[in-house]
């Protein structure tokens, strides 16, 4: 069969670039190296006794505000959602309390690194650790907002640059970024719902199917590869667009002939963050229950709406319920440096250890309520090699230059290519593969 497209990857940015192409009468063919779509939205579903099956995310878990791209699919796909909602609680100086305002300050920070920047020259950037050593806030406060930092962007504070990080904070504020939603039964059913569209406007979709090599001039690509059973493959189109993680744009384990200097350059100025997560299901939500409850007579009502616990001084320093969902899971998370120094042949059975110190509970107990703990390797998975990405100091123009078409043949999509500061989401894959879907088009 011959194509018009061949897409490289069946994420959010592949996925949603196949839906326009195919909409528009294109031949489209995406290729997967999984045995599975949806890239790094990957979903599983666990039975829980008299309530049934549960969707627990081992990967993108979270529809971050208000973005177009993911609600307008939302609504079409005809998706239930709901908004996260309920308290905070902090566990420091080994006890479960409210949070302290110094929390709160971590934002006030970032609010004023963003101003300090439009004060400063064009093009000024810097680590956001060097930043606080130049602006220091009380070191309890610089500490914790940089925690924040490693820990939502999966970035290190010695590499991460403050102008993307400004972009980021005007691009969460333009989108209402603080609130957070879950799709009821799983995010797969997003990729799964572009995956349909596409199939039934004649795109084609081939698994297991693992590309090498790209060989290219302008209008002609021939791409080759193995499938599953080792067979070798080849096809060829007259356009190609690639979804590669950063990670695995970073590995050159797919050549280009001739080479991308600049792609390859620009995608090393990058950098792919690393994270963990942990989700423990639980026979009941034990938190709530009166054990917990008369144990913490101040945080009862805290303890009834648990929504996000804050551990600094654990090995999982961040953790959340899907409140006001009734689902008794706990996930925990680790990003950046903190997450690279965990032992990932112990990663539940830490995430155990932390949430029975947090609750004072014996380990034995929490091990016989635990009914599953469900863990991924972003880091190790060959098809991702990192959990998302994020921009380093003198390095805000790279994504830009990753986006641009090639010979009006090769096109580039997925998170690390976003152009509005929404690095490291579902809504900047989205995004990106609208764009390069648009880029083709116009191309033709």
């Amino acid at each position: 069969m011959t194509h018009d497209v061949l897409i490289v990857g069946a994420g959010a940015a592949g996925l949603a670039a196949a839906r326009v192409l195919t909409a528009a009468g294109l031949r489209v063919a995406i290729l997967e190296a999984r045995d599975r779509i949806g890239g790094r939205i990957c979903t599983a579903h666990e039975s829980l006794p008299g309530v049934g099956q549960v969707p627990i995310e081992l990967g993108a878990e979270f529809v971050h505000g208000l973005p177009a791209s993911s609600w307008n699919l939302i609504r079409e796909a005809r998706l239930d959602s709901y908004e996260l909602d309920g308290s905070q609680l902090c566990f420091e100086d080994s006890r479960l309390q409210h949070c302290r305002r110094e929390h709160a300050h971590t934002f006030e920070v970032l609010e004023s690194m963003a101003l300090w920047l439009q004060s400063q020259p064009p093009r000024t950037d810097m680590s956001f650790d060097q930043y606080l050593r130049i602006n220091p806030p009380p070191p309890a406060i610089a500490e914790r907002a940089a925690a924040y930092v490693e820990g939502f962007n999966a970035a290190d504070r010695n590499i991460v640059g403050i102008a993307a990080l400004a972009e980021q904070q005007r691009a969460e504020d333009s989108i209402q970024g603080d609130r957070i939603f879950h799709i009821r039964g799983g995010y797969e059913q997003l990729t799964r719902f572009l995956c349909r569209e596409s199939l039934a406007q004649g795109g084609n979709l081939l698994l297991n199917h693992r590309v090498e090599a790209v060989r290219w001039r302008p209008r002609q690509v021939h791409l080759y590869g193995k499938d599953i059973t080792g067979h070798a493959f080849e096809l060829a189109a007259d356009q190609l667009l690639c979804t590669l993680p950063l990670g695995v744009l970073n590995a050159n384990t797919v050549s280009f002939e001739p080479a991308l200097p600049e792609v390859v350059e620009s995608a090393a100025r990058l950098r792919m963050g690393c994270a963990h997560r942990v989700s423990l299901l639980f026979r009941s939500k034990f938190w709530t229950e009166s054990p917990q409850l008369q144990a913490h007579p101040d945080l009862q009502q805290e303890l009834e709406s648990l929504s996000f616990l804050f551990a600094r001084d654990t090995g999982w320093p961040t953790w959340w319920t899907g409140a006001p969902d009734p689902a008794p899971i706990l996930t925990a998370w680790a990003a950046g440096p903190k997450a690279a120094r965990l032992d990932r042949s112990k990663m539940a059975e830490n995430a155990v250890e932390d949430i029975a110190r947090i609750f004072s509970l014996s380990r034995a107990q929490l091990r016989q309520d635990l009914l599953s703990a469900h863990y991924h390797d972003w880091q190790t998975d060959p098809y991702s090699l990192g959990a998302y990405s994020y921009v380093p100091a003198g390095a805000i123009d790279a994504s830009q230059t990753l986006s641009q078409p090639r010979a009006e043949t090769l096109f580039f999509a997925g998170e690390h290519t976003d152009l509005e500061g929404h690095w490291g989401t579902v809504h900047a894959a989205l995004n990106s593969g609208l764009r390069a879907a648009a880029q083709i088009l116009k191309g033709r």
